[in-house]
């Protein structure tokens, strides 16, 4: 893989994206002395963690303005001003305004991301065609939940670090407590996808919630975390209605990605969506944007 690449949906132009550290990713990812040190550093928890805990401390807000710049973040969306952030956490997970993200009809994005869709989970081994082949029974630990979403819809909802870093509900419905799944911290960054998405996606930290819905079936949600994410919190209240567009939880400092598994028969993904997936683009969406019906 050459550059990372997407579609920006709303001018269609194909963009490249620039991601930071993009030269230690390719390393890390596609170079056997990288993989070594992916290995015995870079995927441990304790990394993370570290990073983490620097990112908490008020000194760090002296990086903001530069990433900030760097990334072209627009801050006119956001309910603080620079000089507000207590710590560089406190502005990655900052909210938005409300007008910032109107939710939309149908089916909505559930975070700012980079978004591949497949109409069947069964689709996705050709699409990733090296390493292993990725199961939800490994994904989930869990073959009987395996076997209820195996002719779902998946949607991979992948947030880059210049991302607004909330993630929130794409339907309205009940939502279950939440299943937690101890793991690793690969990079989330389609640089690392490429060589191996089973590896990342079933050894990462991640966990997944039901949203049980009127008209649309379970939909699973499941966020994931990723390297120099310690944290994914969540901000809602279990075995409660949920609204369209209530927040969900957020990602500390990181790249990081929420999966979307959803009955097949009841949605149709946006055919510019799947479209741009079956060429190998991902389409950038915004929290609440139409993506299917």
């Amino acid at each position: 893989m050459e550059n990372i690449k997407y579609i920006n949906r709303k001018t269609g132009k194909l963009i490249t994206e620039k991601p930071p550290g993009e030269a230690y990713l390719k390393f890390l990812y596609h170079q056997p002395f990288g993989e070594l040190l992916l290995n015995a550093v870079v995927k441990r928890k304790f990394l993370s963690e570290i990073y983490g805990r620097m990112m908490n401390q008020p000194k760090s807000t002296k990086r903001i303005q530069q990433f900030v710049d760097d990334l072209g973040i627009d801050m006119n969306e956001a309910v603080k001003s620079i000089n507000e952030f207590t710590s560089f956490n406190d502005f990655f997970y900052r909210k938005l305004k409300p007008e910032a993200r109107p939710i939309g009809e149908h089916l909505v994005a559930p975070a700012d991301a980079k978004l591949l869709a497949f109409e069947s989970v069964k689709e996705l081994q050709a699409f990733f065609v090296k390493g292993q082949k990725f199961t939800l029974a490994s994904y989930f630990q869990n073959e009987k939940l395996a076997k209820k979403y195996k002719n779902s819809t998946l949607l991979i909802f992948r947030l880059a670090p210049n991302d607004y870093h909330r993630f929130h509900f794409p339907y309205s419905g009940q939502a279950s407590e939440t299943t937690k799944i101890n793991g690793h911290y690969f990079s989330v960054s389609p640089y690392a996808l490429e060589p191996n998405f089973t590896r990342v996606f079933c050894e990462n930290k991640r966990e997944f919630l039901t949203l049980s819905t009127k008209d649309k079936g379970d939909i699973l949600l499941s966020p994931v975390g990723a390297t120099m994410v310690g944290t994914i919190i969540e901000t809602y209240t279990p075995n409660t209605f949920i609204n369209k567009g209530d927040e969900m939880g957020y990602f500390a400092f990181g790249g990081s990605t929420v999966l979307m598994l959803v009955d097949q028969d009841k949605v149709q993904i946006d055919s510019d969506i799947l479209k741009n997936t079956q060429n190998k683009i991902e389409t950038a969406v915004q929290m609440g944007e139409r993506i299917g019906i």
